[in-house]
């Protein structure tokens, strides 16, 4: 059993209130449970919202309103989330705040991607899971 993003599966949870079904994650989920999860949403955060990008540390909209918050409290529940499943691997959204793993968005809203790891990502490491990107597949 491994958790994923929920919009790899394509459940409309993005930021923009679409999906982002992958063919990789489809495929793998006809062979063995992937558990949906969308941190943002979990903490608290509406769809669609306004799209985030990690500014020094915190995460913030493009008009600079903080929702560190509400990100590590997503990034929470689905620790939490992943203990009560078992769960040892996610496969997450590359280059979201959330959910990056390697690389995310820079923080200048241009597009520009930088080393790092998104909120959720970052924590589920820290527990010792195994996080990729849908990319990594």
């Amino acid at each position: 059993m491994k958790l994923c993003s929920a919009c790899l599966l394509g459940i409309p949870c993005r930021y923009d209130g679409k999906a982002k079904p992958d063919p990789k994650v489809l495929e793998l989920a006809e062979q063995e449970l992937l558990v949906p999860v969308c941190p943002e949403q979990l903490g608290g955060l509406e769809t669609p919202r306004e799209g985030c990008e990690i500014v020094e540390g915190r995460v913030k909209t493009k008009f600079g309103i903080d929702r560190t918050e509400a990100f590590q409290k997503g990034a929470e529940s689905v620790l939490h989330i992943a203990k009560l499943c078992g769960a040892k691997q996610a496969i997450l959204k590359a280059r979201s705040p959330s959910c990056g793993c390697s690389k995310i968005y820079d923080g200048s809203f241009s597009g520009k991607l930088t080393d790092g790891n998104g909120i959720t990502a970052e924590l589920l490491l820290e527990a010792g899971l195994e996080v990729i990107c849908e990319e990594d597949l």
